[in-house]
């Protein structure tokens, strides 16, 4: 049951991402700052789900789950990279909506959204996207490191993959600096990147309630809605996981183990339906060549 369960969410995550990924490269008027970062997102959220569905599918049936030094410290090296990857991009495209919408003028309350294509120019784009990937890579390879310098009482991991909290609570030495540099590294890449977020969709949303049309403002809300349903899932399960205090036990209680599940699948799976399929322009360029492909037959 979880191994068709996985495998339905697996498959749909790399079907609706690299789908997205098509339709953008194939339509030129997609070619724009905000697909320019979901298509980011979207190869965020393949790699970072196939880092760790494989393994939980294999798990799920193999009697033989033992896994290598090389491939655990592959597997978390990677998994921490791409997550904390994913926290920055997502409030990346936060801002990004931000400036399209509303970016004020100064500390001014004047809006100058024609000013976008100034603000977010190609340039511009690629620090923003090239700065989390570092970030997210450099911070991962310290948290690697910190860990495997660890003391471990057993080789026994109580949970689904190789994840730093988990060797945390195994260790039987002396945790402080790793607890420590993992809650100062959650702090700046979790939580800034989930209040800045948050101030760039609250201020989204009191433009959108000056939209005169009930209507356009109802269909405004609706997609402010499910994208901050998105980011919510991803930052509030994961910062509840990396910046709560580790205990010195390999006891993982079920919250442990089920949480991780959710921002590690479940999310990267959500993410492309929610802020781009719904899309017109998205639905309106994969319905044209589902349309150019029928008349070639």
């Amino acid at each position: 049951m979880f191994f068709l369960l996985f495998l339905i969410i697996y498959f749909m995550t790399i079907s609706g991402n690299f789908l997205l990924i098509v339709i953008v490269r194939m339509n030129p008027t997609l070619h724009s700052p905000m697909y320019f970062f979901l298509t980011n997102l979207s190869i965020i959220d393949i790699c970072f789900s196939s880092s760790i569905a494989p393994v939980i599918l294999r798990n799920t049936l193999a009697k033989d789950r033992s896994i290598s030094l090389i491939g655990c410290a592959t597997q978390m090296y990677f998994s921490l990279a791409l997550g904390s990857t994913e926290c920055l991009i997502l409030a990346v495209m936060a801002y990004d909506r931000f400036a399209a919408i509303c970016r004020p003028l100064q500390f001014a309350a004047i809006c100058r959204p024609l000013h976008y294509n100034t603000i977010m120019n190609k340039t511009v784009c690629f620090y923003m996207a090239a700065v989390p990937w570092s970030a997210g890579f450099i911070n991962s390879l310290v948290q690697v490191i910190l860990t495997f310098q660890l003391p471990f009482c057993t080789c026994h991991i109580n949970h689904y993959f190789c994840e730093v909290p988990a060797f945390i609570r195994m260790s039987c030495g002396d945790t402080f600096l790793n607890q420590l540099s993992l809650i100062i590294a959650a702090g700046i890449i979790g939580m800034c990147s989930f209040l800045l977020t948050l101030t760039s969709y609250l201020h989204i949303i009191s433009k959108i309630l000056k939209i005169t049309s009930s209507q356009g403002r109802q269909k405004s809300f609706s997609t402010c809605a499910s994208h901050l349903t998105a980011v919510t899932l991803y930052y509030g399960t994961s910062l509840f996981i990396y910046l709560r205090p580790q205990k010195h036990t390999n006891v993982s209680n079920t919250t442990d183990k089920v949480l991780p599940i959710l921002y590690m699948t479940v999310t990267p799976m959500l993410n492309p339906f929610l802020y781009s399929i719904r899309n017109k322009d998205v639905n309106n360029t994969l319905i044209n060549q589902l349309k150019r492909k029928k008349g070639q037959y």
